[in-house]
């Protein structure tokens, strides 16, 4: 038998399993925060160069004197506003100053234009930002992009080397390290003085958010059963929506950027007392050969849900049915995912896909970002979005199974990408509405597909290698989602209302080229968990087996966490 049948016993979601999933769920609110956090600690408010020996200089004129000093020291430039308008505006980046002829006695000058280093900014929206404070702007604005893809960057590092240490030492360990990443460099990050400390404390918030993510994921997912791995895949994923909507209040509540993260950042010190309540991944220990804590766990499990579980459930069965160890491999362990032609081929293809989901869902938001109006409003109907795209899962994921879901949210989204470029293309500016439109109901696509190819893929990859499987993959979403602001960004590198459409027909093309390669695909719905490589590569493309047919036999209890079947196999 596997794991997945002492739930018949113990109860596939019973009151034990519901306080371990909610232990996961939690930090969930808080790594979506800091994902997004860079949107409003790094926002970009108006500015423009401070004038030259004017004291307390303010970014709103003051009074009629003010005024005169402003059209002397600053010009004014031709620009275009987001419909591609022509406008003329106060010069953002340069200050100009009048200098005297050589040898004129009648007073006359000429002005010089250059670039400068002081600036004045607009507190109508935020007070402070680490932008302002900074001065990353003008010269210095792609020090924005650089602070953001630290974070990213980190992002990835997390999600891949946390993901191999919760494979190796513990899903716990893995998770308490994490929350210490979090705590310790966004804490100290409301008190940098240098853009260098700055980018150090996100990138260290960028790995505990990977380890965060993908442990507490994976944790969640191990604990429960069959029929209700699907809502514990997708609840999860409504913890991280309503992270982005709370983030949302709180940056309108809170106008300056060091405030704000103290505020996001101090909470999560409650979660150090997992150390004491938050158990080892069962299906870990059992792997790991830890019969025995597993089975302790399991008795604690049980009573707290009220039923009695056989204590030799765990235990290994007669001698001659002993299972024969997998051989020692000194292959790096996310190697064994392509340990045979097929398996290569099948984590290719989800590999791909959380790289694309990444791109296209960060794309999306960074398009929909940028639109005029309230920043605060439009963000959280970002968010709604998102709890959109992962509340229609609850309905559809049991009952057409992983795969079309999954296909259909993807190519969707991909779909309506494609679909924006035309009012942009051919549309008036009066119209531009409909691409917000058609790229809001895209990002809903995006986060469904998002949500389904995280769970799909746990429940692809086996036990063995799922947490540094599922590093693996979410290490290519972070390089997609590091890739997607340099395919907006051709917007501003081809000319035209093409270039402005280009972004987004990248974006669709790919999201619809890789959910058709989805198809091939194995479907997961009503599966057992894979505890090993030979067990996943069992699984059949079209196969839905009943699982309440299976018979619990104690008497042929599991071995280290694998099928007594799996001897014939291996052997």
């Amino acid at each position: 038998m596997s794991f997945d049948d002492v739930f018949k016993v113990l109860g596939e979601f019973g009151t034990y399993q519901k306080r371990v999933y909610l232990m996961q769920c939690v930090p969930q609110i808080f790594s979506a925060i800091q994902t997004c956090l860079s949107i409003f600690i790094l926002f970009t408010p108006e500015h423009r160069c401070s004038i030259p020996l004017y004291d307390n200089d303010t970014f709103l004129v003051q009074s009629i004197r003010h005024q005169v000093m402003l059209n002397l020291s600053i010009p004014y430039e031709e620009d275009v506003d987001q419909y591609g308008r022509p406008t003329t505006q106060v010069s953002r980046c340069n200050v100009r100053r009048s200098i005297p002829w050589n040898n004129d006695t009648d007073g006359n000058s000429s002005f010089v234009t250059y670039q400068c280093h002081s600036f004045v900014f607009d507190t109508t929206i935020f007070q402070s930002t680490f932008t302002t404070e900074d001065n990353l702007v003008c010269q210095r604005k792609k020090y924005i992009v650089h602070a953001t893809m630290s974070f990213m960057a980190g992002f990835t590092v997390g999600s891949l080397l946390l993901g191999i240490m919760a494979d190796v030492v513990g899903r716990k360990k893995a998770m308490i390290l994490s929350i210490v990443l979090y705590i310790i460099p966004n804490i100290s990050g409301s008190f940098v003085t240098s853009f260098e400390q700055f980018v150090i404390c996100r990138f260290l918030s960028g790995v505990s958010v990977g380890g965060l993510l993908g442990t507490g994921f994976v944790m969640g997912l191990e604990f429960v059963g069959p029929s209700k791995r699907m809502w514990a895949g997708i609840v999860i994923e409504l913890f991280w929506a309503s992270g982005t909507m709370l983030l949302a209040l709180l940056a309108y509540l809170i106008r300056d950027w060091k405030y704000l993260n103290l505020v996001v950042s101090v909470p999560p010190v409650l979660f150090l007392s997992y150390i004491w309540i938050m158990p080892e991944s069962v299906r870990w220990l059992l792997i790991k050969g830890r019969t025995d804590e597993a089975m302790e766990i399991i008795q604690h499990a049980a009573r707290v849900n009220g039923v009695h579980v056989p204590s030799n459930i765990l235990l290994k069965g007669k001698e001659e049915e002993k299972i024969e160890p997998e051989e020692p491999s000194s292959c790096f362990p996310v190697c064994k995912l392509f340990s045979t032609a097929k398996m290569a081929g099948r984590t290719s293809i989800i590999f791909l896909n959380w790289a694309v989901c990444s791109s296209v869902f960060y794309g999306l938001s960074i398009n929909v970002g940028n639109i005029s109006g309230n920043i605060f409003l439009n963000f959280f109907l970002i968010s709604v979005a998102e709890l959109l795209g992962f509340l229609s899962l609850l309905f559809v994921l049991n009952r057409f199974g992983r795969r079309p879901v999954y296909i259909f949210s993807v190519v969707s989204a991909g779909v309506f990408c494609v679909c924006t470029t035309f009012p942009v293309i051919f549309g008036s500016p009066e119209i531009q509405w409909v691409a917000v439109l058609l790229a809001t109901i895209g990002k809903v696509g995006a986060s469904a597909s998002f949500a389904t190819v995280l769970l799909f893929s746990a429940e692809l990859f086996p036990t063995v290698i799922r947490n540094s499987a599922m590093g693996a993959a979410s290490f290519c979403a972070r390089v997609g989602g590091m890739v997607s602001p340099y395919i907006v960004d051709l917007a501003q590198s081809v000319d035209g209302d093409f270039g402005k459409a280009l972004p987004m027909i990248i974006f669709g093309l790919c999201a619809i080229l890789s959910g058709l390669l989805a198809y091939y695909l194995p479907e997961t719905l009503h599966e057992n968990l894979p505890e090993t490589i030979a067990d996943s590569m069992k699984k059949p493309r079209k196969s839905r087996p009943d699982i309440t047919a299976i018979d619990v036999n104690t008497n042929q209890p599991l071995m280290n966490g694998y099928n007594a079947q799996e001897n014939e196999t291996t052997a």
